[in-house]
C-alpha cells in the first residue's frame, strides 16, 4: 500500500511537538518582532505592527460611533497619585517602574550614574495604567450633571515590570488603548462597562476571526480596586485560555480618591461612577495562536496589512517588462474592489530574488491570498492563486489553483470574504472539541489536567459562587493544578446540580482553564 506524501512544512517545529517554541518561530519567522536589548521588551518589526495598526483603525472607529473621545495623559504619574488608591496601587506595586532622578553624571570610570543631586522631589511611576492620572483630570473637567458622561480613550504604551515575559503575550512595555469614562449613576456606568465589553466581543469574533467568551471574573480576578471586571476569554490551540480584553466597573471608588464630583440636579453633590476598559497588543499574540499552522502565521484577511500578495517569476530577461506590465495591471484592477467593508488591500512584489523563496517567506507572514505569476500565465492570461488557509494538497504540494485572471478577479473579493469565515467556523470547532463537560468533583478535574493530556482544553463547571475565605479555599486547590477560573459567560443557562467545590447548589457556570 501506498503510503501518504509527507509534507514538509516551512518551519522546524511543530506545534505538537513543541507549542512554545513554535510561537517563538512563528514571530521571527513571519518577522512580526524582535528582541531589543532590554528585557521583555521588544521591536515590534512593519509586519507586525502593520497587523497592530490594523486593528488600531477599526477598533478606533467603534471607539468614537460610540461618542468616545481620544486625549493623551503623560506617560509619568505622581507616587501621590497612587498613594490615593491603596487598593489600587497595592495590585500593581511589584510591576511598577520608578524614576528618581533627572540627571546622569560620569563615574570617574567611563561610565554614568545617577547624580545624587539631581533626586526628584517625588518619584514618578511609569504609567502602568491611567485610572490615577485620568482620574484627576476629571476632577477639574466634571463639575455638574451636565458634564456627563464623560468619555475618554486612549491609544498608548505602558510599562509593567513582569519577570517572565513572552513576546506580545507578556511582555514589560506593551502597546493598547485604555477607555475611562465617568457617569451619574451606576446603571449608567455598568451600561458603558457591558458596552465595552461586548465591542470586544464581537471584534474578536469579527476582524480577528477568534472565538471568544464573555463574561464576569470571580471575585479573586477583578482588577485592582474594581467592584465587578468583564472579560472576553479565548481558547488557543495547546487547549490554554487567553485573556483578550477587559472591561471593569469601578464603582465610586476611584471618584472618591480622586475628587470626581459633580453636582446633580437637585443641587447635591455626588460622587461619580467610572469604568475602564482594555485591549493590548495582546491580542496579535491571541491571533497567532488561534490561527498559526506549522507553516508559520495565517492572519485573518480583515486584520492582514496586505490582503493579496502577487509575485512576478521574474527571469531577468527582456520578458520581464511584460511580466510586470501583466500583474500591475491585475493589481489596478484589484485594489478597485472592496472586501469586508474597504478596498483590497494588494502589494506588488517586485524584488529581486526567487519567486519559490518569497513564496514561502509570504507564507510564514500568512498573508490571505499568493498569486504567482509566470511568463505563461501573463501570455495565457491566467493567475496561479495560493489561499493561505488550504495551502497543501493530498500529494503534498502546494495547492495552487489555476484560473482565467478576469474570473479571479471577479471572485477576489468573495475569496478574501471566505477565509475570514473559514478561520473563525475552524477556530470555533476547535474549541468547542475541546470544552469538557459533565465533571463534578475536585477528583474528576484533576484528572481532566493529568500529565498525559497535552492539550487539555477546558473544564465547564457548575458554581456556587463562594466568596471571602471560601474563595480563597477553591482557589487553592485550583492553584495546586495550575488552573484557573476564566469567567462566568454572559449567556450561559443556570446549570443544575451541585458545585463541585463546595457542595453547596451551583448558581451560574464557569470556565476552568490553564491560561497564558
Amino acid at each position: 500500500m501506498n503510503q501518504p506524501a509527507k509534507i514538509k512544512h516551512a518551519l522546524n517545529t511543530t506545534r505538537e511537538g513543541d507549542f512554545a517554541q513554535w510561537y517563538q518561530e512563528v514571530i521571527a519567522e513571519a518577522e512580526m518582532a524582535e528582541e531589543s536589548g532590554v528585557r521583555g521588551c521588544m521591536v515590534i518589526k512593519p509586519w507586525g505592527y502593520g497587523i497592530w495598526e490594523r486593528i488600531q483603525k477599526l477598533m478606533d472607529e467603534q471607539i468614537k460611533a460610540a461618542g468616545v473621545e481620544n486625549c493623551y495623559f503623560p506617560l509619568f504619574i505622581p507616587l501621590s497619585y497612587f498613594a490615593k488608591e491603596a487598593e489600587h496601587v497595592e495590585g500593581f506595586a511589584k510591576e511598577m517602574a520608578v524614576v528618581t532622578h533627572h540627571r546622569l553624571i560620569g563615574d570617574g570610570k567611563g561610565g554614568l550614574v545617577p547624580d545624587p543631586e539631581a533626586k526628584l522631589e517625588e518619584p514618578l511611576i511609569v504609567r502602568p495604567t491611567s485610572e490615577t492620572v485620568i482620574g484627576a483630570a476629571m476632577a477639574r473637567w466634571v463639575q455638574s450633571w451636565r458634564d456627563l458622561p464623560l468619555l475618554t480613550n486612549q491609544w498608548a504604551n505602558v510599562v509593567r515590570w513582569e519577570m517572565r515575559t513572552r513576546m506580545f503575550l507578556r511582555t514589560s512595555e506593551f502597546l493598547w488603548q485604555e477607555g475611562h469614562t465617568a457617569h451619574a449613576d451606576r446603571d449608567d456606568a455598568m451600561e458603558e462597562t457591558l458596552r465595552a465589553l461586548e465591542m470586544y466581543r464581537a471584534f474578536a469574533e469579527g476582524p480577528l476571526a477568534m472565538p471568544v467568551v464573555a463574561g464576569e471574573k470571580p471575585e479573586n480576578e477583578r482588577f485592582p480596586g474594581a467592584v465587578a471586571t468583564y472579560s472576553i476569554e479565548a481558547m488557543m490551540q495547546d487547549g490554554k485560555a487567553l485573556q483578550a480584553g477587559t472591561s471593569h466597573y469601578l464603582g465610586t471608588g476611584f471618584a472618591e480618591a480622586a475628587g470626581i464630583q459633580y453636582q446633580n440636579k437637585e443641587g447635591q453633590q455626588a460622587h461619580c461612577h467610572t469604568t475602564s476598559w482594555g485591549v493590548s497588543t495582546r491580542m496579535i499574540g491571541g491571533v497567532i495562536m488561534t490561527h498559526g499552522d506549522d507553516d508559520g502565521l495565517r492572519v485573518p484577511p480583515q486584520i492582514a496589512p496586505q490582503q493579496i500578495v502577487i509575485l512576478p517569476m521574474l527571469r531577468d530577461n527582456d520578458e520581464d517588462e511584460a511580466l510586470l506590465a501583466y500583474c500591475e495591471d491585475l493589481r489596478k484592477a484589484l485594489v478597485k474592489l472592496s472586501a469586508l467593508g474597504e478596498p483590497v488591500r494588494v502589494l506588488l512584489d517586485k524584488r529581486p530574488g526567487k519567486a519559490t523563496q518569497k513564496r514561502w517567506a509570504w507564507v510564514k507572514k500568512g498573508v490571505p491570498l499568493i498569486l504567482e505569476i509566470g511568463g505563461r500565465d501573463a501570455a495565457g492570461g491566467q493567475v496561479s492563486v495560493l489561499r493561505r488557509d488550504r495551502l497543501w494538497r493530498e500529494d503534498a504540494k502546494p495547492n495552487f489553483v489555476g484560473q482565467a485572471k478576469d474570473e479571479f478577479v471577479a471572485k477576489a473579493a468573495a475569496e478574501l470574504e471566505d477565509i475570514q469565515t473559514s478561520l473563525h467556523a475552524e477556530a470555533t470547532a476547535r474549541r468547542d472539541a475541546q470544552i469538557v463537560r459533565g465533571i463534578d468533583s475536585l477528583e474528576g478535574l484533576a484528572k481532566v489536567y493529568a500529565d498525559d493530556q497535552k492539550f487539555p482544553g477546558w473544564v465547564e463547571l457548575g458554581w456556587s459562587r463562594p466568596t471571602g475565605a471560601a474563595l480563597e479555599a477553591v482557589v487553592t486547590k485550583l492553584k495546586a493544578l495550575k488552573l484557573t477560573i476564566r469567567n462566568t459567560p454572559m449567556d450561559a443557562a443556570k446549570p443544575t446540580g451541585t458545585c463541585p467545590f463546595t457542595g453547596e447548589p451551583a448558581v451560574e457556570t464557569i470556565y476552568v482553564a490553564r491560561a497564558y
